[in-house]
């Protein structure tokens, strides 16, 4: 008899025979979570509104929510900037301000009516064809929109008005295993029955009418609200997995503290920026002013970046937040932002740009005045003097110089959320030193791996963890209620932010040399 260990009662068997007990690894293997998703919110000319949705590559990006527009706010920016710098997993939120509209267009005399699937100026560029189907006496319903792939309805039969009737279940439920519904249009059959003329060379109708409801964006839009069942704007991304979140163009400081809160909760590196053209004076005032003061969000000062819109053929400015978080994602968590190369950027509102420089740096008391205020600023040169556009400090918005690291918000929030999608299986299991020493191990085999692979490490080679978890810290008074507790110690690889190089130098100098140097 084969069964699984702990669902029989092995101490009272009676029957006679070989019970052989399944029985699982005893010590849990924890995998680290990725640290590469970025949570997006921002408009967009098409899809879901208040959905997270999955986009890996611009490709992704267009099919679902169309093509990149030169506005504030545009998602479609934020994602294209963040993928030049390497990064491939987001979950993109569309935010609209209520007055987004689907497009539609009716075929023939009031025949069949095809409504964009989703609101915004995307659906406008939606057209259809009908032209004869492949068999005898049929007809064929052709759907395309640019960044998607054609949808053709192929072989609908009919007269009249069964057969838009037809066209309109074919379009809406698919056609058996042959053609899946329209990702692109839903459609409705009206009471015409004069069957449109067939063409392959001219659209029998373009959609016209959709809107994209990004007139009047705010912040506290794309911030939303947090109601079960109808979460909206950032609030979308609750347990989406995302290590970094980018809220496009969120420059209202007053909704800064409620972005960190979600940050803070949802363990999300929140990356803000100030507004365009903003002065060092202002971003510091502004920042006390928010009580911005936490290793959850890193601030960007107000230097806006200029980049090169392909999609639009145009140079133009765009916030930081899309190149850092974009760098960020492409990171290993341990390391910063501090001397790591931004790509694709042209130019800086301080600095000009290639075209038309302006060949002005930060000074160094400038710089300290921003860093000391906890906002970090993309400038080129780095601190590495090489003609680079870098983040200048690597720091996130707090005053603590121990957690003021991106090292310390991105290494804290990997940890934590590993441990949380992982340990949960010691729930419920019987509390005894088996049970305390699985748990040991498993933390300790989590940790080693990290030490392994250079997340972890020390100056003297010394191990920078450790783990406590036996009857020192469960004695029976606690474990007798239920508690169970695993005492944890992680020390994080500093990060050299101030390199000193001491030279002496001169022709009085006595210069110390070792025998084997001078042999």
């Amino acid at each position: 008899m084969i069964v699984q260990k702990g669902s029989i009662n092995t101490t009272a068997l009676v029957v006679p025979d070989l019970y052989v007990q399944i029985v699982s690894p005893q010590t849990l293997a924890l995998n680290g979570v990725p640290t590469n998703v970025v949570g997006v919110v921002g408009t967009a000319p098409w899809g879901p509104v208040n959905k997270p949705t999955v986009v890996g590559t611009m490709a992704d990006y267009a099919a679902a929510f169309g093509a990149i527009q030169n506005r504030t706010y545009d998602m479609g920016t934020h994602v294209a900037a963040m993928v030049q710098q390497g990064a491939s997993s987001f979950r993109c939120v569309r935010v609209t301000d209520g007055t987004d509209t689907a497009a539609a267009g009716t075929l023939g005399a009031n025949f069949l009516t095809l409504t964009s699937k989703y609101t915004g100026s995307g659906g406008n560029a939606v057209a259809a064809y009908w032209t004869s189907g492949s068999q005898a006496g049929t007809y064929r319903l052709v759907i395309t929109k640019p960044g998607m792939a054609s949808e053709a309805f192929d072989n609908l039969a009919g007269t009249g008005n069964a057969l838009a009737v037809a066209a309109a279940a074919a379009v809406n439920n698919g056609i058996t295993s042959l053609r899946a519904a329209s990702q692109i249009v839903i459609a409705t059959a009206g009471a015409g029955t004069t069957v449109p003329s067939t063409s392959t060379t001219t659209a029998a109708v373009t959609l016209s009418g959709g809107t994209d409801g990004a007139t009047t964006i705010t912040t506290a839009l794309l911030v939303g609200s947090d109601v079960t069942g109808g979460r909206t704007g950032m609030y979308a991304l609750r347990g989406q997995g995302c290590s970094i979140g980018d809220i496009c163009d969120a420059t209202d400081s007053t909704q800064w503290s409620t972005i960190n809160a979600f940050g803070l909760a949802e363990g999300i590196y929140m990356i803000l920026a100030g507004p365009s053209g903003d002065t060092i004076a202002n971003a510091v005032t502004v920042k006390a002013t928010a009580a911005l003061d936490s290793y959850a969000t890193k601030l960007m000062f107000g230097d806006w970046i200029y980049w090169y819109d392909a999609a639009n053929a145009v140079t133009r400015l765009v916030s930081p937040q899309p190149f850092v978080a974009g760098r960020l994602a492409n990171l290993s968590p341990q390391t910063t932002t501090l001397n790591k190369n931004l790509y694709s950027v042209v130019g800086s509102q301080k600095a000009g740009t290639s075209a038309d420089p302006t060949n002005t740096t930060y000074s160094q008391a400038e710089l300290g005045v921003l860093i000391a205020a906890g906002i970090d600023v993309i400038t080129n040169p780095g601190a590495g003097g090489l003609d680079m556009w870098t983040c200048r400090a690597g720091h996130n918005s707090s005053s603590s110089a121990v957690v003021q690291g991106d090292n310390y918000t991105r290494m804290t929030n990997y940890i934590a959320a590993t441990l949380d999608a992982g340990m949960g299986g010691y729930c419920g299991e019987v509390i005894n030193s088996d049970l305390l020493d699985e748990i040991d191990a498993t933390l300790k085999t989590f940790l080693t791996n990290l030490l392994g692979q250079g997340l972890l490490g020390s100056v003297d080679g010394s191990t920078p963890f450790a783990v406590v978890c036996d009857a020192t810290n469960n004695p029976p008074a606690r474990t007798s209620l239920g508690y169970v507790q695993a005492d944890v110690q992680v020390q994080y690889q500093a990060i050299n932010e101030k390199f000193i190089v001491n030279l002496e130098g001169g022709t009085t100098v006595n210069v110390t040399r070792l025998a084997s140097a001078a042999a």
